[in-house]
């Protein structure tokens, strides 16, 4: 068996050169209490994709990492490519919480104080503010949220409050049970995280929920559609940077193979998909534009109206560019006479702490208007302050 252990390999979406790097990072997560019933993930390690190498002593463009909040003290800054403005000097967790309780007493709602503190607090201060707040005045910081605003905006700061491996088990759970063959969200959260963060979003899903992710999809999917989406989302896939270059040559035969025979939904094409490393399937795809002469998801592209057909290059996408999949889910969402809220929200709440960046920086390459611009022009009120301060706007 032929591996090696760092690579650079060309985009199969263009003709860009990748980089493949791994790093983990440890995670310290506090213990929920039985008030605030939040589930406790375990540490992840991030598979990370650049298009160039890091600089020395920075990791390359990283998912979220966590760790304990820090009250009145400089902390870590959320990484390269998210656009979370977290202040260097971050008020005590107590004092967090004490305006927030302003914010929701009194004859109206200080919904500016809400994006202020909220707005500007990563994962690990958002946890600790929520724990804090139930112990201190005996209700859910989410319950006291709901109570006073509504809306657009109540739904984008439920999502971004909670924690990411909880927020992707409600979104996972509202896809699975409005299932529709056009909606992406499983195969976003399935394609998009890594896999201890994916298996973090299972149990989350055990804790809220009371059943698992996969039998609520089996419940409401059906067809291929089904056979495609289980394992996708059971997946625990290897997260790191080998690649076994034999094997991606003999499996970009493969699915050559069965997609030239229209075998979409044969079982080596969802073996292949749902199992095999992100590096591993991102060697496969380059062989195969190498050997075939052009990028897979022009072979997946027989029927354009086909849903299950898109549903295959939109898992492909999320691999090999996720930006330019999120770009084309916000232009989406923008585009024509109404707004798609829910997925403009989404979005922007999971990309926040991530690569929302570059998800920036594709848009306006793409459409030549800057996202922020976009996202004020097709909302309104404290929806659009919300969605603003998490792109980045001071």
């Amino acid at each position: 068996m032929q591996t090696i252990t760092s690579i650079q390999i060309r985009s199969p979406i263009n003709a860009n050169i990748i980089t493949l790097y791994t790093a983990a990072s440890i995670t310290t997560f506090l213990k929920p209490t039985s008030s605030d019933h939040l589930p406790t993930p375990p540490p992840f390690s991030a598979h990370f994709i650049t298009t160039s190498p890091p600089l020395p002593g920075r990791a390359s463009r990283a998912c979220l990492v966590e760790g304990p909040p820090v009250s009145r003290s400089r902390i870590p800054q959320p990484p390269p490519m998210a656009t979370l403005k977290v202040p260097a000097t971050v008020p005590a967790v107590a004092d967090d919480c004490d305006q927030l309780r302003k914010a929701f007493q009194g004859w109206g709602t200080n919904e500016a104080l809400i994006i202020s503190i909220l707005g500007h607090r990563d994962a690990a201060q958002r946890r600790a503010i929520r724990r804090a707040y139930a112990d201190t005045y005996g209700e859910e910081l989410l319950r006291s949220i709901t109570d006073e605003i509504s809306g657009d905006f109540e739904r984008a700061v439920i999502l971004w409050t909670l924690d990411p491996a909880e927020r992707d088990a409600v979104l996972a759970n509202e896809a699975a049970r409005k299932w529709q063959p056009g909606n992406r969200v499983l195969v976003e959260i399935a394609c998009t995280r890594g896999s201890a963060q994916l298996f973090a979003a299972r149990q989350a899903y055990h804790e809220r929920f009371k059943r698992s992710l996969e039998e609520d999809i089996a419940a409401h999917v059906t067809g291929d559609f089904r056979k495609l989406l289980v394992p996708l989302v059971t997946a625990y896939r290897y997260d790191g940077p080998e690649v076994n270059t034999r094997l991606a040559h003999s499996e970009a035969k493969i699915l050559h193979e069965k997609i030239h025979h229209k075998a979409y939904s044969d079982d080596e094409i969802i073996r292949i998909l749902t199992t095999r490393s992100k590096a591993q399937l991102l060697a496969t795809f380059n062989y195969y534009n190498d050997t075939f002469g052009h990028p897979i998801n022009k072979d997946l592209k027989a029927d354009p109206k086909d849903e299950y057909l898109k549903t295959l290059r939109a898992i492909i996408r999320c691999f090999t560019c996720p930006e330019r999949y999120f770009e084309k889910v916000v232009r989406q969402a923008i585009a024509g006479l109404g707004t798609d809220e829910n997925s403009l929200t989404r979005v922007i709440t999971t990309r926040a702490e991530v690569d929302l960046k570059l998800i920036k920086e594709a848009y306006q390459k793409r459409n030549s208007v800057p996202l922020e611009r976009a996202v004020a022009g097709d909302t309104s009120g404290d929806y659009e302050s919300m969605l603003l301060a998490l792109l980045g706007q001071e």
